[in-house]
């Protein structure tokens, strides 16, 4: 696919798109990525009480979600960072499947 010729030959316009794509996927793929990440732990933890369990996978998922955000921005490119999300999310959802 070619890039429209105004967004090849603006480098400002392509550092800016490529904030905005980093900026979205680290709010949106970090929040799923910890939605995903929370229901797992919560689902998979070995705790008697279950208030117990789900307050650790949130506070592990707040963890977790932070450092979606530095990997959104620290990635070399934004396919790599789209690929960084999107693998531990699979695999959390396929944990979480396989507890169910």
């Amino acid at each position: 696919m070619k890039l429209p010729d105004w967004l090849s030959s603006n480098p400002a316009m392509r550092h800016r798109i490529n904030i905005g794509l980093r900026t979205g996927l680290a709010a949106f793929g970090g929040y799923g990525l910890a939605l995903l990440a929370a229901a797992a732990f919560a689902a998979g933890l070995p705790f008697e009480a279950r208030p117990d369990a789900v307050s650790l996978a949130i506070m592990l998922a707040f963890v977790l979600h932070l450092i979606a955000i530095i990997w959104a921005f620290a990635a070399a490119s934004v396919t790599r960072a789209v690929a960084g999300m999107a693998i531990p999310a699979a695999l959390f959802g396929l944990w979480l499947s396989l507890l169910r």
